[in-house]
């Protein structure tokens, strides 16, 4: 089984930190992984990416054309990938930023309104935590616990945002499993 996901968004927005947190995650599993990032010369403000691959076979290229996802936290994100979405694929989309809507319908379009739960929650820089509790609740391509476990090693230095991260990243997840494909257990119920 292979899970693969363009995050997209503008420079700050944490873009590359949780996709480098998906494929540690992905790592402690035992999964195979890769994770490639693409960013403008800016530091604030230009346009970032990441492809990140989890599979449980060796990752062929981590230059994916058709992705099974897309995380779009901003609208040029929307714009430059959402026609690369595999049909049957989920396209998450940051509607605090975001108010075009998608034209797809041979895909799951999941509205995170990221930034306006993160600020709900008194944390108004964890919209991108926000966005990857969705995928990983979407789609399940790796575990919550093993998610909440990179959060807790990325921030150790910084012990006080733990536990305002875990939590956007809770309600996030929370979000994107009301979205979930069900579980062989699940169907078969």
């Amino acid at each position: 089984m292979q899970n693969d996901v363009i995050m997209a968004g503008f420079g700050g927005q944490g873009i590359l930190l949780i996709g480098k947190m998906l494929a540690y995650a992905g790592m402690h599993e035992g999964k195979e992984v890769s994770w490639l990032p693409s960013y403008g010369p800016e530091m604030r403000g230009g346009t970032c990416n990441c492809t990140v691959v989890i599979s449980d076979k060796p990752v062929g290229s981590p230059v994916i054309q058709s992705p099974g996802a897309i995380l779009a936290m901003n609208l040029p994100s929307l714009e430059k990938f959402e026609a690369d979405v595999r049909p049957g694929g989920f396209l998450l989309i940051n509607t605090s930023l975001i108010k075009q809507k998608s034209e797809r319908d041979d895909i799951t379009v999941i509205d995170v309104p990221a930034n306006k739960i993160a600020q709900d929650l008194g944390n108004p820089r964890g919209a991108n935590m926000v966005a990857l509790g969705a995928y990983v609740g979407a789609t399940g391509a790796v575990s919550l616990e093993q998610v909440e476990a990179v959060v807790r090693e990325t921030f150790a230095a910084k012990p006080s945002v733990i536990d305002v991260n875990l939590e956007v990243l809770h309600k996030g997840y929370d979000l994107g499993r009301e979205h979930a494909a069900p579980t062989a257990e699940e169907a078969a119920s």
